[in-house]
């Protein structure tokens, strides 16, 4: 388990490497939600989603070594670690599986990183990480399940609570679980948080039916950016610890919330960037009249020409 102190420590470590992102508030009745939202842009952090906060605090904490640092990401960790790595001087080795997007994929050749395409799956390419990384003795970034990127991604609850005061509910997107631990451990007594999954990658959902960690399908829209196979255990058990509910939104109801906020906003978010706010577009989750809710925008790297109508 994480502490607030781990996150404030973290915060510390990387205020000079990662943005301060902003929110936007929202007046009632946008998006079809009856209160105001406050919206977390953390898709205007550095590498286009909130990764690069656990990262920095991974390679910096551990003290990379100088052969560098080896992960294995399809997309938005993968980037942070090659651009992280890059800022540092350090060598950077990503794998990736086949599925991934290709504009992902282009980020990771732009950072400077050595790139190899391998398996059908994550899992496949974090093993074949785990192997090259045997070989080499580089530093392992895991994509979520490191106690050093919880408390990294925690600084953003952190910066929040900076940011608003008062808040009652938090809604954050939820793939392999590390911005859920994180945040959640620091708004612990401050504010509700709620989990909102896809429906096609529900390892949360499920784990917590099943009170376990599990391995489980994972498909749709979201998957190359929320499309963990096993919720990490920490975040589940922080997430069976404060009640944490956790809200299943269709690709349909993403979708929508995606394109919702770009005709609002004009903001491009990704899906998985779209699927925090896809609870409260679908009706999915309610807040109550009066209650504060923020919403965690935390992924942007999409192509966004399908967003634009063509004339």
């Amino acid at each position: 388990m994480i502490t607030k102190l781990d996150i404030e420590s973290a915060a510390e470590r990387i205020a000079n490497r990662v943005r301060v992102t902003p929110v936007v508030h929202t007046e009632a009745g946008a998006f079809g939600v009856a209160e105001p939202l406050a919206l977390k842009l953390e898709l205007l952090q550095h590498t286009g989603s909130f990764k690069p906060r656990g990262v920095f605090n991974r390679v910096l904490s551990a003290g990379a070594p100088k052969v560098g640092v080896i992960a294995a990401s399809g997309g938005n960790a993968g980037a942070a670690v090659a651009y992280a790595a890059r800022e540092l001087g350090l060598p950077a080795e990503i794998f990736v599986p086949e599925a991934s997007s290709p504009v992902k994929v282009a980020r990771l050749h732009s950072y400077g990183a050595r790139v190899t395409v391998t398996g059908a799956y994550y899992a496949d390419a974090y093993a074949a990480s785990l192997r090259r990384a045997e070989e080499t003795g580089a530093l392992i970034v895991h994509a979520y399940d490191q106690p050093e990127v919880a408390a990294g991604q925690g600084t953003l609850g952190m910066e929040l609570t900076e940011q608003l005061a008062g808040i009652d509910v938090v809604f954050v997107a939820v793939g392999g679980g590390g911005l859920l631990a994180g945040v959640a451990t620091w708004l612990r007594g401050v504010a509700k948080v709620i989990a909102v999954e896809p429906q096609q990658c529900a390892s949360l959902a499920i784990a917590l039916k099943q009170a376990q960690a599990v391995d489980v399908p994972v498909g749709g829209i979201a998957a190359d950016s929320l499309g963990a196979r096993r919720i990490s255990t920490r975040a589940l058990e922080i997430a069976r610890r404060d009640h944490i509910a956790s809200v299943l939104v269709s690709d349909e109801a993403i979708l929508r919330a995606r394109k919702a906020l770009w005709d609002e906003c004009r903001v491009a978010a990704e899906p998985g960037g779209a699927t925090a706010l896809a609870a409260l577009t679908s009706g999915a989750y309610r807040i109550l009249p009066g209650e504060r809710a923020a919403v965690i925008i935390c992924g942007g790297n999409t192509d966004p020409g399908d967003l634009v109508e063509r004339r």
